[in-house]
């Protein structure tokens, strides 16, 4: 389903229909909010529940408008994401991944849109502004600078925040990248990936709301996935430097 015609004007160049994807677990304080702003972008909205324990799964129920997919249990945010474009696959072209903590601004999804070249499908990442602030949790911007460097030398772009979650993805090209994680790790996997496919990355700066205060809900455990993340980019790095020289000789 294209754009709605209120907003889809000349700047919007990019070909084919978006899907909005919003992976949740256990975020019932937020998860009302970020769909009804979702929602405003008249575009098709997919909430993947994967396995929430929470209110979320009663207070999505009653939301008209939206297309609700469930785990049994919980498999992680990647998975989530991949249920998620399994379906948008089926009628469209692009899928839009909104975390459902309510950091982002759904509407910042237009100028993810706009930056999209005309008869190019790249990978677009929302660069979340003011990151620096005090309401913004040190593990966030820890995790944020450990992913940037790893990202590059794994062999993917250069990024500034490779852990945002609001992106645009082309599909079927993101789904076909052989990605491994199924948890937080699969948002910078699917960068490194993108590259080594010449899949082009781009960043466009968004507005963050860390100032949610205590309603936001974050299920990021610094030391489960920081060590997470260092075994994705051992393995990463490792295939970069032993098997990709004797593929690229073919």
């Amino acid at each position: 389903m294209p754009p709605d015609k209120k907003n889809n004007n000349s700047t919007i160049r990019a070909t084919g229909a978006f899907g909005i994807v919003i992976p949740a677990f256990n975020h019932g304080p937020m998860i009302e909010a970020v769909i009804t702003k979702a929602l405003k972008l008249n575009l098709p909205v997919i909430v993947v529940d994967d396995g929430s324990t929470d209110s979320t799964c009663d207070r999505i129920n009653h939301i008209g408008g939206i297309e609700v997919l469930r785990h049994r249990e919980n498999r992680g945010k990647g998975a989530a994401i991949m249920t998620g474009f399994e379906r948008v696959s089926e009628t469209m072209d692009w899928a839009i991944t909104i975390d459902a903590d309510g950091q982002h601004h759904p509407q910042d999804a237009l100028n993810l849109m706009r930056a999209i070249p005309e008869n190019s499908r790249p990978l677009v990442v929302g660069r979340r502004q003011g990151m620096a602030g005090r309401a913004v949790p040190w593990t966030s911007r820890f995790g944020r600078k450990f992913s940037n460097f790893w990202v590059k030398i794994s062999g993917g772009p250069a990024m500034t925040d490779s852990q945002s979650g609001f992106r645009i993805y082309p599909l079927p090209e993101s789904m076909n990248l052989d990605i491994k994680a199924r948890r937080f790790q699969f948002e910078v996997e699917v960068l490194v990936r993108a590259a080594w496919a010449n899949i082009p990355v781009i960043e466009v700066p968004v507005s963050v709301g860390y100032a949610a205060g205590p309603l936001r809900i974050s299920h990021f455990r610094p030391f489960v996935d920081f060590m997470r993340n260092t075994r994705t980019f051992y393995q990463l790095i490792t295939r970069r430097l032993l098997i990709h020289p004797f593929t690229r000789r073919r």
